[in-house]
């Protein structure tokens, strides 16, 4: 594929973007883009339109609170997950395409609770345990669920109840199909 070099507007809007990232690896010096020689335009009176931005649609994020029926049937222990999956002894990326999945087939079966068992978060016990990869899936979940391709599918996300696994596992409570 051949690629037409860039105008010298689209060369500056791809400066003030790259100048905008930050390198995944630090000490990683970044190449700079080849100019080629671009025809000079002749000058003209009319500045060119301001740069607008695209109009984001907002996305729906879970809630802290539902009503008060879901409230108390989650504080009572009375709720029971249409669907559970236990993440234990996963990968990072395994866990997330399973809980990808487990949403997904929920969602086109019209289920509303889920069920997901992440493990205990690990105790704090000093700076020293911070690097630990302990309780990994758990300290990713909650990321995963807001950023991924069913966060507007989801009305909120609850710790569970102690008969299922209390600070081990998650409520995901998803909308209602329209």
């Amino acid at each position: 594929m051949v690629r037409r070099p860039l105008s010298p507007d689209e060369q500056a809007l791809w400066e003030a973007l790259a100048r905008t990232v930050r390198p995944l690896r630090p000490g990683a010096r970044p190449q700079p883009m080849p100019v080629s020689p671009v025809k000079a335009k002749p000058v003209t009176a009319t500045p060119p339109p301001p740069f607008m931005a695209p109009v984001a649609m907002p996305v729906r994020t879970p809630t802290a609170t539902l009503d008060s029926t879901w409230e108390k049937r989650i504080r009572g222990g009375n709720l029971t997950p249409d669907f559970s999956i236990d993440l234990h002894g996963h990968t990072l990326s395994a866990a997330h395409a399973r809980l990808n999945q487990l949403i997904s087939a929920a969602w086109a079966q019209g289920a509303r609770t889920l069920l997901v068992v992440t493990g205990r978060p690990p105790k704090i016990r000093g700076i020293g345990n911070a690097e630990s990869r302990r309780g990994a899936i758990r300290g990713e979940i909650g990321h995963w669920l807001e950023s991924g391709p069913y966060a507007d599918h989801i009305a909120s996300i609850r710790v569970a109840h102690p008969r299922h696994g209390g600070d081990g596992a998650l409520y995901v409570i998803l909308r209602r199909k329209k």
